[in-house]
């Protein structure tokens, strides 16, 4: 049922990626560092459980984020020898399933990314008026557990991944106040194997529907951010009652308020609408001037940092504290904090670039409020610590990967 090979991949792969992606502890308490601390003994016994059939998933530890300024979501927590036994599923099961997936899929496939899905989405803007965002109601909190086995059955007869795909779909929610929830639908968020299981679902319950039945519309999706391209209104509002339909046969629902039509405005298209954005991984995608090759400016549809992502870095900046870090050299904080920075300029920057300016005020204002508290001649002269920076910037352009795109130390607004 379970062999010897997949007690190698318990020992290599899958542990090395499940402490490459790091994440919390489980409802044990147990991080990776204690976990290791027996790591041979430890993977015995996963092994040992899963090869007899005897391997039953411990609750998920629930843990609510915030998902925007209106609403929550709910991540379900694997213990760190959860994660490792839904990992060795994972190997298995996502090469059988990555022939088959879409082209226009992007979620967690290997040689895609979401900002290969945006630069698509931008593409197709250009060409295409309409655009249908689909929100579906509560997606990974709703998928059917029997028609996502049905699923997976398809595509494999192994008995141990069948039985412990059902078991890890059953697996209770553990609350902050310790009582448990039991579950009949959904996929919790924060497995190794739901993404994948997730993906699987849409693939059946959309991306191979949209194949079949309307093969010359395109679409992006990540997971269940999908959006649409129309050449007309009336063919956007026909899909979308289509749809609708589609998914309730799934046993999903559209989201009624947040599922919009919106017109791709630009200096070509002429005419007002009621929604001419749309927010798509990150990016805000709407009418903007820009800067043609020939130096000529134009109306453009266009992505660009969204309002919340914008929001999202710049509260992760205050979280940072910068300004009780004077313990700190100048050159301790770049080396700390800039695999972040780049982070965030390689993929928001990917588009209009110039709109990252507004996001790195906060970080100016920080570095400033650093200087002053480091430095006792910089104390109460705001303006006299932004020279300063500033003169180092000009030295060391490097020094902050934000300050090799331009951004000067400013006060801000």
């Amino acid at each position: 049922m379970f062999t010897g090979t997949y007690k190698t991949l318990l020992q290599r792969n899958c542990r090395r990626k499940v402490r490459a992606n790091k994440g919390a502890a489980g409802v044990d308490a147990e991080s990776i560092v204690d976990f290791e601390k027996d790591l041979k003994g430890n993977l015995y016994k996963i092994w040992n459980r899963m090869s007899s059939g005897s391997y039953f998933p411990p609750p998920v530890r629930a843990v609510v984020i915030p998902k925007d300024e209106r609403s929550q979501r709910v991540l379900g927590v694997p213990t760190v020898a959860d994660r490792i036994a839904q990992m060795v599923c994972k190997i298995y099961l996502g090469p059988k399933l990555e022939p088959i997936f879409h082209s226009d899929s992007y979620d967690y496939r290997p040689g895609k990314s979401a900002i290969e899905a945006v630069g698509r989405a931008r593409e197709r803007c250009w060409s295409y008026d309409w655009v249908l965002d689909l929100d579906i109601k509560g997606f990974f909190d709703n998928i059917d557990h029997e028609l996502l086995m049905r699923a997976v059955r398809k595509h494999t007869d192994g008995k141990w991944v069948l039985l412990y795909v059902e078991r890890w779909l059953k697996a209770p929610a553990q609350q902050p106040d310790g009582t448990l929830v039991q579950r009949d639908k959904g996929t919790p968020q924060g497995g190794v194997v739901s993404p994948l299981l997730a993906n699987l679902f849409l693939h059946y319950a959309f991306d191979d529907w949209m194949r079949r039945r309307y093969p010359k519309i395109p679409f992006e999706r990540y997971a269940d951010d999908v959006i649409v391209h129309c050449k007309t209104e009336v063919e956007a509002k026909e899909l979308r009652r289509a749809m609708g339909e589609r998914l309730g046969q799934c046993k999903l629902e559209l989201h009624s308020d947040k599922t919009k039509i919106i017109y791709c405005k630009d200096d070509k298209r002429r005419g007002t609408y009621s929604d001419e954005k749309f927010d798509f991984l990150g990016f805000t995608f709407r009418p903007r001037l820009v800067k043609s090759r020939a130096g000529e400016y134009f109306v453009g549809f266009n992505p660009a940092i969204s309002h919340e992502a914008t929001k999202s870095i710049q509260e992760t900046i205050r979280s940072w504290k910068l300004h009780r870090r004077s313990d700190k050299s100048l050159g301790d904080l770049a080396w700390m904090y800039n695999p972040i920075i780049r982070g965030w300029i390689n993929y928001y920057g990917s588009y209009y670039k110039s709109a990252l300016y507004r996001v790195f005020y906060q970080l100016s204002r920080s570095l400033i409020r650093w200087a002053m508290r480091k430095h006792k001649k910089l104390r109460c002269h705001k303006q006299r610590a932004v020279y300063w920076l500033g003169r180092i910037a000009l030295r060391e352009p490097k020094l902050f990967a934000h300050w090799e795109m331009g951004m000067r130390p400013t006060a801000g607004r």
